[in-house]
């Protein structure tokens, strides 16, 4: 399974109100560069990669299964999403996350998925990103 990683600014977007994560529009981009805990919004990223060869929008929208606290944990559960090629893509290692509704910042970045190693797709083949349903994408305490 891939690692998340958070971005720095994701905690001080939570508490200074940018972030609704049960009602905003949360899209993942592909790049082959590492995000840093540094970067803070989508155009931070350095080569997001083009996805003209990939099925979906462009950027990928991501859907919100659950955002809900419990006992006072919140946890943010995501459907998986599947990317399937069209053609050649890639390459790519990272998967960042990116809340797409906010206008200031604008698409602030929550974190990135390393895979460890870079990824290519040949024509039909998929990719599947893997929200972990039972932890969730992320949890707050």
């Amino acid at each position: 399974m891939a690692t998340f990683n958070k971005v720095y600014s994701f905690t001080e977007n939570v508490a200074e109100g940018v972030f609704n994560l049960g009602t905003d529009q949360l899209k993942v981009a592909l790049t082959n560069t590492a995000p840093t805990t540094g970067d803070t919004v989508y155009a931070s990223l350095t080569a997001p990669l083009a996805t003209t060869n990939l099925s979906g929008a462009t950027p990928f929208n991501v859907t919100t299964s659950t955002s809900a606290q419990t006992t006072g944990v919140y946890k943010l559960v995501c459907a998986d999403l599947v990317l399937t090629a069209t053609g050649a893509v890639g390459p790519f290692r990272y998967v960042a996350l990116y809340d797409d509704t906010p206008t200031s910042p604008a698409d602030p970045l929550i974190g990135w998925y390393d895979y460890g190693s870079s990824i290519s797709l040949a024509n039909t083949e998929t990719f599947t990103i893997d929200f972990d349903a039972t932890n969730g994408v992320l949890t707050i305490t």
